[in-house]
């Protein structure tokens, strides 16, 4: 029977990749096998982190590590830092160990050990000259983001929005209410002795916080499809975009089928429902979720939502839920790795995209259609600013209504959505 590989060796491993290249440590996580769930509080935790650690490097080792040996100094770091439930002799040792074995292995395992016992030794003074650090230190945000958002939110709610990314994320359950009933639904889930917390966003949708540590695929009614998980924001797009039975829809981003999933109970079953996605992976994950909840009349499109009449040729629409990719800023709890992504020149790419798809989506409007623009997104480049430049430059269209989600004071995702309405000639 093969070796079980040390846990803290895994992390570090994914870091280090993250280190080199910034490869999304999600998709390493995804192939875990053992020990998944510690393994990703630490690459999260230490991609969250990484200005603190990265203070704390600088303060502590002379010469800057190769990116492996780094990844396992800060694997350690945190585990000492911010886990409370690990033992210290085992975050050290094992930490360690995991230096050993590649070249240069038995220095920087030194290194290391004396770095983290330091640590060990002086963690109360770490964290009362952590609070002396500066923002983008002391909060762990790209310094770039603080200024961006403290000159639009004001210091404090800035300082809010930093404090509410560095918490991990809740698991939160929609309850697909054509199949079961909220109240079913909660008998279920309590005959299997799961205490289900209301979420306060919830309103026509009904969406519960679900504890911590449990399973999804695990849980009652996973297979049935009684819920998706998704975070109640993402049910602004679809009130404002307000479908009807009997209309023709499309939902242009539709994967991973969230919100098409909600345009499918407000339409029950009648009319035309188009989801489309364009990359194998997401379409895959798209028709995963489609057949779990039995929404085998919704039509599933493969095709670029930028030149989307290749795929729908001349079809027209009543309705469009345009979700647009984006930098991710609203949820950053989530994606843990975004913030680092986020600079001048990105966000100028990604508002070019935007752009262009809304362009490319609006066309597709039958008279008085209305399409809804939505992002993830806190940024006004890809959302207010977006939307008042794209009206103005395209006659015969207006917008109608907006609504924002700032997360500290929603409880909620970050999320923008904008209704454009085509004018009847």
């Amino acid at each position: 029977m093969q070796k079980k590989k040390n846990s803290r060796l895994v992390a570090a491993e994914i870091v280090s990749q993250w280190f080199v290249d910034r490869r999304f440590p999600d998709r390493q996580l995804a192939k875990v096998e053992h020990d998944h769930a510690f393994i990703m509080e630490v690459v999260n935790g230490v991609v969250r982190n990484h200005n603190i650690l990265q203070w704390l490097e600088q303060g502590m080792v002379p010469k800057e590590p190769d990116p492996f040996f780094k990844a396992v100094l800060y694997v350690g770091l945190y585990q000492l830092l911010f886990m409370e439930r690990v033992e210290e002799y085992a975050a050290i040792n094992e930490t360690v160990d995991a230096a050993k074995g590649r070249p240069g292995g038995e220095g920087n395992a030194k290194m290391i050990n004396a770095v983290l016992r330091r640590a060990q030794r002086e963690t109360d003074q770490i964290f009362d000259e952590l609070k002396r650090q500066p923002d983008h230190i002391r909060l762990s945000h790209p310094d770039f983001m603080l200024q961006r958002w403290g000159r639009q939110y004001g210091e404090v709610e800035t300082r809010k929005l930093a404090e509410w990314n560095n918490q991990p994320p809740e698991t939160i359950l929609r309850v697909e209410q054509t199949v079961i009933s909220s109240t079913d639904f909660l008998t279920k889930m309590a005959a299997a002795d799961i205490d289900l917390e209301l979420h306060p966003f919830s309103d026509r949708e009904k969406f519960y916080i679900l504890p911590r540590g449990l399973s999804v695929r695990k849980l009652p009614g996973y297979a049935e499809g009684w819920f998706t998980v998704q975070d109640p924001a993402t049910s602004i797009a679809v009130d404002l975009l307000r479908p009807f039975p009997g209309e023709s829809v499309l939902d242009a981003c539709a994967a991973p089928g969230g919100k098409t999933a909600i345009l499918a109970s407000r339409m029950k079953g009648e009319g035309e429902l188009v989801a489309m996605d364009l990359h194998d992976d997401r379409m895959a994950v798209l028709k995963e979720n489609m057949d779990r909840l039995s929404l085998d009349w919704v039509e599933l499109i493969q095709g670029d939502a930028r030149a989307p009449q290749k795929v729908l040729g001349d079809r027209t629409f009543d309705a469009i839920l345009l979700d647009v990719p984006c930098l991710n800023t609203g949820v950053l709890r989530r994606r843990i790795d975004a913030r680092w992504r986020v600079n001048s020149n990105r966000l100028k790419a990604i508002a070019e995209v935007q752009y262009s798809l809304l362009s490319a989506c609006a066309e597709l409007l039958k008279e008085d259609g209305r399409i809804v623009y939505s992002t993830c997104s806190l940024e006004a480049e890809e959302n207010e600013d977006l939307i008042a430049r794209w009206v103005r430059e395209h006659p015969g269209f207006s917008k109608t209504k907006a609504k924002k989600t700032f997360p500290p004071k929603s409880g909620t995702d970050g999320a923008f959505a904008a209704v454009i309405r085509r004018e009847a000639l």
